[in-house]
């Protein structure tokens, strides 16, 4: 990996040259819904966390944690399909600087496991947890560059 311009990597494929096709007016409204999907998905394993034990909910809690984790995944997909050529220094500048917060996430999660570590059912919510923060910084920059689109 070798920096380029702009601290950008040599194989990164921007072109700041070729505008990209113009987002449709659905494109940041979809871009939220996004973001609101994924705090109701989050939503899950956080609760799941706090309770010893999980069987004392109602089967259809399990399948709807699903569906929703599901409906999550394809709106990714939507959101690349979206995000095609939109990825600018700019937003990748942006998404450093956001990178650069968010990591003091695994550190809090670090602290609220040293503090109530006991009281936290980590099997039940740490691989959700988990899953869902990669899926954030993953598409980070895509979902960015579709929310700050005029």
């Amino acid at each position: 990996m070798v920096l380029g311009e702009g601290g950008l990597m040599a194989d990164d494929k921007i072109n700041p040259q070729v505008e990209p096709t113009p987002l449709p007016a659905w494109g940041r409204p979809f871009a939220i819904a996004v973001a609101v999907v994924f705090l109701i998905s989050l939503m899950f394993p956080v609760i799941a966390g706090l309770f010893k034990d999980t069987t004392s909910f109602p089967p259809w809690v399990g399948v709807l944690d699903v569906v929703i984790a599901f409906l999550l995944a394809l709106m990714a997909f939507g959101i690349y399909a979206l995000a095609k050529g939109r990825v600018t220094p700019p937003i990748q500048a942006a998404t450093y600087r956001a990178y650069r917060i968010l990591i003091h996430g695994i550190f809090s999660l670090l602290v609220v496991f040293l503090l109530f570590g006991d009281r936290i059912t980590w099997i039940n919510s740490l691989p959700g947890l988990v899953w869902r923060y990669w899926f954030l910084l993953y598409l980070l920059p895509e979902w960015l560059s579709i929310l700050r689109q005029p």
